[in-house]
């Protein structure tokens, strides 16, 4: 799901699940990487957890809110709160340890 600077707040802050938002741009190598590894996440975590995804060229509002200085950037909300925040291409293994902390 896309999430756009005007729909961030009711999708994300205010979901009453925990959300996944992944800032990405299509020219971003690493974003293209760790795509695959995030939808595979979706589809363990998909019940549990809202996947999104949020365009910083299109949207530039929400990653200057959160300080979102290089991409890919995975935050993970839980009622409205950063619980945890990952910058770059990194493995499976913490982003599903980092899924874990928040559930």
């Amino acid at each position: 799901m896309d999430i756009e600077d005007g729909s961030f707040d009711s999708e994300v802050l205010q979901s009453d699940k925990p959300v996944l938002v992944d800032f990405w741009a299509p020219w971003c190598g690493p974003c293209k990487a760790i795509g695959p590894v995030v939808e595979e996440l979706a589809g363990t975590f998909g019940d549990k957890i809202k996947f999104t995804k949020c365009n910083v060229d299109n949207n530039p509002i929400t990653p200057g809110k959160y300080g979102i200085k290089a991409i890919p950037t995975l935050i993970l909300f839980k009622k409205g709160d950063v619980v945890e925040q990952i910058t770059g291409m990194v493995a499976k293994s913490k982003l599903e340890a980092a899924i874990n902390k928040v559930l």
